[in-house]
């Protein structure tokens, strides 16, 4: 099983000639399947962790491996591959395209893959179904709902079945009775492929269906439930 860890990383930025440093010294070990919630005030820097461990971002010191590749050793192709084959992506917004349709949308990453138009068209049917978003295939992004935007955000980012998906506030812009449906499918496909799933956030009932919870506080990031 894949395992993705980042060892005494840290981040500072420097603003107007003060250094600030926004995480010290954090190391944490992640294997497919594992569920973890990372939490913290705003500005804790939560958002930055998650954009250093999906190779967005790098540490100002400290390491990030995937499967022992350590990906300071990579160019950027190389991270982008890492990217394209291992990680999905969900955030507040669901970055979708206004002019594509639902299908072309999540069909985006397969593309990416160079996978071949039918067995493109086979996945993707399988993913709008199983996020009930199927009958919207056609459809453009502002003919949806809040709720309907982000399971196509999350259709996208599970296509490629990746080992890791990467969720940054997913509950956060939507109200609480979609929050709870986003929530389910979002588990509900982890079960299913065995994705393991990173996620900032400050919803606490999305926190407390978590098997792993941290806590940045002070640059420094805590377990506080297992």
């Amino acid at each position: 099983m894949s395992k993705l860890e980042c060892k005494d990383l840290s981040k500072s930025f420097s603003i107007s000639g003060d250094t600030i440093e926004v995480i010290n010294n954090i190391n944490l070990s992640i294997t497919e399947g594992d569920k973890v919630a990372i939490t913290g005030k705003s500005g804790a820097g939560k958002s930055t962790l998650l954009q250093i461990l999906a190779s967005l971002d790098s540490p100002t010191s400290g390491r990030v491996y995937l499967d022992k590749t350590d990906f300071a050793s990579l160019s950027n192709d190389g991270l982008s591959q890492i990217r394209l084959h291992n990680f999905g992506f969900v955030y507040q917004f669901h970055h979708l395209l206004d002019d594509l349709s639902v299908e072309e949308n999540i069909s985006i990453p397969l593309s990416l893959k160079n996978e071949s138009n039918s067995e493109s068209k086979i996945l993707i049917n399988k993913t709008m179904k199983e996020l009930d978003i199927y009958e919207r295939k056609n459809h453009l992004p502002w003919k949806l709902s809040g709720g309907e935007k982000q399971r196509v955000a999350i259709a996208r980012a599970i296509v490629t079945k990746p080992k890791f998906l990467f969720l940054d506030e997913p509950t956060g812009n939507l109200d609480r009775k979609n929050a709870s449906v986003i929530q389910s499918l979002i588990f509900e496909m982890s079960d299913k492929y065995g994705i393991a799933l990173i996620s900032a956030t400050h919803d606490n009932d999305f926190i407390s269906s978590f098997e792993n919870i941290y806590e940045i506080s002070g640059t420094k990031l805590n377990k506080i439930y297992e």
